[in-house]
This record gives C-alpha cells, structure tokens and sequence, in this order.
C-alpha cells in the first residue's frame, strides 16, 4: 500500500487542504501544534473509521457540524479512494456517509462493510476484522508514547497484546475453546452415565412385557375359539329365523290379498248403491216426461216474433238516437242565442268594423234573437213529447222480446228433456245388467275372503315360534358381541405390549449406542485434556519462543544503531527489554529521556519487522509512518537517524517531527504552518 494524497475537511485545525504522498521518505515538517499527527490520525480514520471509545469530536474542527476525509491511496497497482464522513446531530455526532472506489468502481455500504472490504484488499487475516486496528498500529503507524506504554505494562497485559498483534492469541482460545470443550463433554458423560444406568432395568422390564403378550397370544385363541362358536350358533339361528320370515311374509300377501278383496267388495257394494239410486232417479224422470207433449212449429213461431221485435227495436232505438241529437242541437242553439243576447246588449262599438252599435239595432238584433229562441223552444218540446212516447214504446218491445224468449228457452229445455228419454230407458237397461254382474262378483269375492280367512289360521302358529327365535337370536348376537367386545380388547392389549416391548428395545438399542458413544467420549475427553492441549501450549511455546528470538535480535540490532554506548538491550520470556551495562541490569527508569525513545523506537521497528515477516503477504508492508520517533534524542542521537532511515527498506516512510536536523535524511520535506487556528502547507 502507498499513500498518494490526502484531502482534508474540517478536520481538527485544517479547514480544506490536500497534502500529496510522494513515494521515498517525506517529512512532515512544522512546530509543535502545527497538525501534523491530525493527519495521521485522520488516514487512520479513513481507513477503518472511528475506533470503540473514539468521539467524533476528536477529529473535527471546533463550531462545525461536519467534516470529511478523502484518502487516495494505491494497492497492487489499483487506485482506492476512500470518503468518510462525519455528521453532528444535536449533541452527538457520527460517522454517516462511507464509500470506496476502486479504480473508479463506486461501492457504498455501512461502516463495517467498508471497514470488510478495505482489510479484504489490505490482506489482513480475516479474524482482525472484528478486533481493534492493533496490526495497523504496530506494523504501520503507532504513537511514540502508546509503544513506551507497551514496554511500561505488566507482563500478561504485554504478551495478551503481542499475541494479540502476532495473531496467535488462536492459541489461547484453543485452550479457551478445549476447556469449554471437555467440560460440556464432561457433562454429557454424566448424562449419559444416568440413562446408562436404566439398561438393566429395561432389559427387566422387556421380559416382563414379552411375559404379559405371550399371555394375551393364548387368551386370543381361546376367546377365537367361543367367537366362532356363537357365530356358527347365530348364523344356524339366522338360517331358522329367515324360514320363519318367509312363512310370516307369505301371511302377509295373504293379509295383503284379503284386505284388497275386502276393499274391492265394499267398491262393488258403492256401486250397486249408486245405481239403485240413479235407477230410482231415471224412473222418477221417465214417468215425469210421458206428461208432456211438443210441437215444433210453436218454438219456430218463438223464433219468428222475437226477430220482428228485435227488428222493431232496432228502428225505434235509431229513431231515439234521432231525437236526442236534435234536442241537444236545439238546446245548443238557444244557448249560443241567450249569449248574443245578453253580448249584444253590452256592447257598445262593433268588433269587426270598430263603429258605434246603437240602441234601436241592439233591440233589432235582440229581437230576432227572441223569435228565434221561441221557435227552437216550441220545437224542443215537441220531440221531447216524442222522445218519452218512444221511450215507454222501447220498453214495452223489451219486455216483449224477453217473454218471448223466455218461453223459447222453456221449450227448448222441454225438447231436449223429451229427446233424452230413449237415452234414460237404454240406460236404464244397461244399468239392471250391470247390476245382475256385480251381485255375481260380489258372491264371488266373498268365497275367495272365506277361503283365505281359513288359510290365515293355518299361519297362525309361525308368528309365536318368530318371537321366540328372534329373542333368543337376540341373546346370541348380545354374547357374540362381548366375545368381539373381549377379542378387541385382548388384540388392543396386544398391540400395545408389542409396542412397548418395540420402544423398549429401541431405547435399549439407544442406551447401548450411548454406552459405545459414552466409551468414546472418555477417550475424547483424556485425549483433549492430556495430549492435545499438551500439543497445542508447546506449539505455543514454540512459536512465541522463535518469535522472541526473531523479535529481540532485531531489538537489539535497532538500539545498536540508535545508542553506541556500551549497553546492550534482549527481551525476557515476556517481550520485556532486559538492558545490560557492564553485564549489570538497568532499570527502564533511570534511563535518559533520549535512551528510553530509542528503545520505544527499537522496539517499535523490530515489531515492524517480526510482524511483516510473519504476515508477509499483508499489503501494508511498504508503509512505515514514524511520529516524533526522536523524542529526546541527543544530538548524537539524531544523527544516527541517518543510518536508521537508510537501513528501513519501504517504498515510503512518512515522519512527523520539528527536529529541523531531520530535514537532511529525507526525499521530501512539506511545511506547516498554523495561522488563526487553521492549518496550512507552506509553499
């Protein structure tokens, strides 16, 4: 990975600036308080974002409310732009837009998916995504005073951390993970231990069940044995009774036959009544009818004279109809000449030709209109006289016509009456024949009703013998039913000792599959607690071990190039700095200000190395970032930076310093300058 240029927003104590990355050393070159170690801590963030415990306001100017970081940087030839931002909302604040570029591929996504796919492209081990920026920190870029802290910790705290960096802290969590192990193990061998325990007792319990079924097997059989018994019986009994029922339902088409015979005489006896009583009815009429005698002629006579009154009605209703026009026409006229009348004698001009009408021509007028009103009034009286004369004529043919036609209707009835006399004497004929056939039938009907009255008595005696055998088939059925009652239940009994006796042996087949799993456990359990976690601390040991050795040569060698005196400095079993002079120990704190930087420097670059060695395929390796790494040094000190720079082989070291002795070991310089609190590059 190598920086290419930075763009800062409203971050700490630069308002907008972009500072580029050459490749080679460059310093970054101002006084104390200037921003430099603000853009170090601002390409953290644009990398992995707010750390846990890291405010926002940390990072952003004072009285703004957001602020943004825009890294350029370029991994295996790809050029990656990463844009963070972060936001104030009230009194809190928070990272808000984050999005990647990867040559000019745009991705958008949370925090921690960018935060995935940046240690994806940087190459970090999958199990730092989830850990703090600790590789980043001890192989990139770490703070002068974090790395004294590390040697100043107590010895557990430092080789947690280191293991931690070093990404073997796998190790103590397979311990972790082993004990977890073997004691959830242990747990389940002590279940396992109590269903153990209930095997003999199933096994007892099996035989008990295999007793009770045997027992059931034999009483199936015997109630088998009664059920086909009392079946034999009731189908024997059912045979008898099905006799029984044809002799009972041919009594009933006897019973059946009498009843209709019965019914067919009493119609018989209904119909010779009713010609007893139309005979009665004929002869009563035949002798009523010998009384009278017809002509033809007087009923053509009825005819005649009803149609010349009709005639006559006709013209006289014409000549009313005459008469009641006329009147009305006359009574319509004189209303038409009362009106003019009494117009006239109002009027005083002419309406059609607008002149004055005066007294003598209304007279005139009013005068003929009188005469003729008087002679319509003489003429309407006389056909009044008509009208009523010619009404009471109308009336008097009505009546006429109706007594004529009364008389007519009586004749004719009398005709037809006289015609059906042949009609009822053949009738009457028919009738005294039918009824010599039905007084045969009857007589015959009566000896069949005998005959079967006698042989309704012979059938008698089967109906009690039914009774009896249908009760007892009754009490056999009731039996039979309490045999299938009895054989249902064993056979249920059955089936559910067979099913117990089944579960039984399952579970006892599950109890013996624990006994082989328990077995095997055991083993599990002493293999893990007495070989493998043995295996797993010496590989452990070992590796800390060729770490150690690795790590405090390169300690060494560093502190070798920083201080010349005759002091020499090794890491103890805890990657705690032993420092020797004269073959005496010193202790850390009465060391010079300049010596206890050189061995958080030499410490720190050894880190460097062991790190990147072990992790050789991590992407950072190019990138070495030194704040204030020469805190304290001498004059002698500085110089030997010299050599120490030239002796770090990265494609780009970036340190921060305002030793201006610095500005001649270095490829680039960029000056900063801070004015009215805001932070500028000077040209």
């Amino acid at each position: 990975m190598l920086l290419k240029k930075i763009k800062l927003h409203n971050i700490r104590s630069y308002k907008d600036q972009e500072i580029e990355f050459p490749e080679g050393s460059t310093l970054l070159m101002g006084d104390i308080g200037s921003g430099k170690t603000s853009i170090l801590l601002a390409i953290e963030f644009a990398l992995f974002g707010l750390q846990p415990g890291q405010k926002g306001q940390s990072l952003m100017r004072n009285n703004e409310t957001e602020a943004q970081v825009k890294l350029e940087l370029e991994i295996d030839n790809q050029t990656i732009i990463i844009d963070r931002k972060i936001e104030k909302s009230g009194k809190s604040m928070s990272q808000t837009e984050t999005r990647i570029a990867i040559n000019n591929e745009v991705f958008e996504g949370s925090v921690t998916e960018i935060k995935n796919k940046i240690l994806s492209l940087l190459n970090y081990p999958p199990e730092f995504a989830k850990k703090t920026n600790d590789l980043y920190r001890f192989t990139v870029y770490t703070p002068q005073e974090e790395m004294k802290q590390i040697i100043m910790e107590s010895n557990d705290t430092r080789l947690n951390t280191l293991r931690h960096v070093f990404g073997i802290d796998k190790y103590k969590r397979v311990e972790e993970n082993i004990d977890l192990l073997t004691s959830k193990i242990r747990q389940e061998i002590r279940l396992k231990e109590v269903e153990k325990g209930s095997l003999e007792q199933k096994n007892q319990l099996v035989k008990e069940k295999q007793t009770q079924l045997a027992e059931q097997q034999l009483k199936i059989i015997e109630v088998d044995k009664e059920a086909n018994t009392l079946t034999k019986i009731r189908q024997d009994k059912q045979h008898e009774i099905d006799e029984l029922t044809n002799k009972i339902n041919e009594k009933k088409k006897l019973e059946y036959e009498k009843d209709k015979s019965e019914m067919t005489l009493s119609n018989k006896r209904e119909i010779l009544n009713n010609n007893e009583r139309e005979l009665k009815i004929l002869y009563e009429q035949i002798l009523s009818l010998k009384n009278f005698s017809f002509d033809e002629n007087e009923i053509t006579l009825l005819k005649s004279r009803i149609k010349t009154q009709e005639q006559l009605l006709k013209e006289a209703n014409d000549n009313y109809i005459i008469l009641i026009t006329i009147i009305q026409g006359n009574e319509s006229k004189i209303k038409e000449l009362k009106f003019l009348k009494e117009k006239i004698s109002s009027l005083d001009k002419c309406t059609t030709c607008l002149q004055i009408v005066n007294e003598e021509h209304k007279k005139n007028i009013a005068s003929k209109a009188s005469g003729e009103m008087a002679m319509l009034e003489l003429a309407t009286n006389e056909k009044k006289e008509d009208k009523e004369k010619l009404s009471q004529e109308l009336e008097k043919t009505r009546n006429l016509i109706d007594s004529l036609k009364q008389s007519l209707s009586e004749k004719e009835i009398l005709k037809v009456k006289l015609e059906s006399l042949k009609e009822k004497q053949t009738k009457v004929s028919l009738i005294e024949k039918q009824k010599i056939t039905i007084i045969s039938d009857m007589d015959l009907i009566k000896k069949h009703i005998q005959s079967i009255d006698s042989m309704l008595e012979n059938f008698k005696v089967y109906e009690k013998e039914y009774e009896i055998k249908n009760k007892e088939m009754k009490e056999i059925i009731l039996r039979e039913n309490n045999v299938m009652i009895k054989k249902a239940e064993t056979n249920k009994e059955i089936q559910f000792l067979q099913r117990q006796i089944s579960d039984l042996e399952l579970e006892i087949k599950r109890i013996q599959d624990i006994e082989k799993k328990l077995n095997y456990m055991k083993e599990l359990e002493f293999w893990l607690n007495n070989k493998f976690i043995e295996l797993v601390l010496y590989t452990e040991k070992n590796v800390m071990l060729k770490l150690r050795e690795d790590f405090s040569q390169l300690f060494s060698e560093w502190f070798s190039v920083l201080v010349s005196d005759n002091i020499t400095v090794r890491l103890d079993e805890s990657f705690s700095p032993i420092i020797q002079q004269s073959d005496y120990d010193i202790e850390y704190d009465y060391l010079s200000g300049g010596e206890r930087t050189a061995i958080a420097l030499a410490y720190r670059l050894a880190l460097n190395q062991t790190i990147n060695s072990l992790l050789s395929k991590i992407k950072t390796r190019d990138l070495v970032i030194l704040d204030e790494p020469t805190d304290g040094f001498s004059e002698s000190q500085l110089d030997k930076m010299r050599d120490v720079l030239s002796q770090l082989k990265v494609k780009q070291l970036i340190l921060v310093s305002h030793e201006q002795k610095i500005e001649g070991f270095v490829n680039n310089i960029i000056r900063f300058k801070k004015r009215d609190g805001i932070t500028e590059i000077e040209s």
